[in-house]
């Protein structure tokens, strides 16, 4: 059983309950709205972000209906932001199932996205914390700026390994650290303690991201995506910026070829088996692991804690994860 299926099992229970509030709090008088709900709810996905809220909350020491609110506020925000992703790509599949796009159209998908970003703010007011909306708006406006961001340094063609920090921090890692934050209000935690559980949710979620740029180097039917889809979209992530850097002709010629208009799958090609051959996988699985090294030391101080544990075997399943 992996990690993730003994968290669930321990939140069982919990998750249960946060998924009934997010179907009542999604319910409406509309009857194609709640086909369209509660076909997409049909497939939930791992819900690891719903997990990290409960988790922060039982870290803190307290399970309430506010953290149970907040919880399904962050699932219903993350979900609406996957049926805008979905638009935006194209996608046709989500989970081995038709996207709201695809069925519909995409019209219907950003108004049903929208449907589920009302009902994450129902959901954060219902928690009674005015500092979980707090918590929700500002993870909203990193999230866009980092997505804008990678776009406007994709089409800039930047290739600085402090900016690619900064955007996978505001993208993604960004979410973990609202989910650690808003566990934390509805619990009642301590400042301090907090902090140090939100800096923990940040390095785990820069190691996700981390670990999903290093499946875009190869093929793998479980990812669900080709090589390279990346460098399709002119994103120029950690191995190959890692690669980029040396300092000689064959590395020069790789930095002139990203800079094209439009790269051809023969070109992404060649990228990608130089951006391996130049131990840019090898060199991002380093930087994960001091990551987890700093998280490590931040949770040393709370051993006795029940939760601790499960945390840390969570970090090394998102790290050490192949798909």
């Amino acid at each position: 059983m992996s990690i993730i299926d003994e968290i669930k099992d321990l939140l069982s229970n919990d998750l249960a309950r946060v998924n009934e509030i997010i179907v009542t709090t999604l319910r409406a008088d509309s009857p194609m709205t709640n086909a369209i709900v509660a076909e997409y709810l049909r497939t939930k996905g791992k819900q690891l972000r719903p997990m990290m809220v409960l988790l922060s909350a039982r870290f803190h020491g307290a399970m309430n209906d506010a953290v149970y609110h907040a919880a399904a506020a962050i699932e219903m925000l993350h979900n609406a932001s996957l049926i805008h992703d979905d638009v935006i790509d194209q996608a046709r599949s989500r989970r081995s199932h038709p996207t709201i796009n695809s069925v519909w159209d995409n019209h219907v998908a950003v108004l049903i996205g929208d449907f589920f970003v009302t009902g994450a703010l129902q959901a954060a007011v219902a928690t009674g914390h005015p500092g979980v909306l707090r918590s929700l708006a500002a993870m909203g406006r990193d999230l866009s700026v980092g997505e804008i961001n990678q776009i406007d340094n994709a089409r800039r063609h930047v290739l600085d390994e402090r900016c690619y920090m900064d955007t996978i921090s505001r993208k993604t890692a960004s979410l973990f650290v609202s989910c650690s934050t808003v566990g934390a209000l509805a619990a009642g935690a301590d400042d301090t303690t907090a902090a140090t559980l939100n800096e923990f949710a940040r390095l785990l979620g820069l190691c996700f991201q981390i670990k999903d740029d290093i499946f875009d180097y190869y093929d793998s039917g479980i990812v669900g995506k080709p090589t390279g889809n990346d460098l399709r979209e002119g994103k120029v992530t950690l191995p190959l910026l890692h690669a980029l850097h040396a300092d000689d002709e064959q590395a020069a010629q790789m930095r002139e070829l990203v800079l094209s208009e439009m790269l051809s799958p023969e070109q992404i090609a060649v990228l990608v088996d130089f951006a391996k051959q130049r131990g840019g996988i090898e060199y991002a699985k380093d930087v994960m692991n001091r990551l987890r090294d700093d998280a490590r030391a931040l949770l040393e101080p709370y051993g006795d804690n029940a939760v601790t544990p499960v945390l840390l075997r969570l970090l090394d399943h998102i790290i050490d994860r192949e798909y």
